[in-house]
């Protein structure tokens, strides 16, 4: 039996744990808004979409966690807290350009596809 090479036969860790950061909801979009520059909270939650206020916080600790964005906290009263992307987070601009492209040629047939599927079964 021929053997497989390990770069076909399983993902590395490395793309593992990209995907597994990655493929959290609206982690993807979260990073799109801020590609535009530091946002605070409350504008981050009317951009990002249906996203709630819990998961929100949830989802900018873990990317501030994994070292893709960075918090920062303004002593005025009340507090002001803006978010912004690292360079490991900016590093996700031409992913998040090549899937909105992608999604451009190809989302709505792909929806369009599921649709029709369940509409048969």
């Amino acid at each position: 039996m021929a053997q497989q090479s390990a770069d076909t036969s399983c993902p590395s860790r490395h793309l593992t744990a990209g995907v597994t950061l990655l493929q959290e909801k609206w982690v993807l979009l979260i990073v799109r808004v801020l590609m535009a520059g530091p946002v605070g909270f409350n504008d981050m939650a009317r951009n990002a979409g249906d996203v709630n206020s819990t998961t929100l916080a949830q989802r900018l600790a873990t990317l501030e966690k994994a070292g893709m964005i960075k918090k920062t906290v303004q002593s005025v009263m009340p507090p002001k807290t803006s978010y912004e992307l690292t360079e490991v987070g900016l590093a996700l601009k031409p992913v998040i350009a090549a899937i909105e492209q992608w999604s451009e040629k190809y989302g709505l047939a792909c929806e369009e596809a599921r649709s029709q599927v369940a509409a048969v079964r």
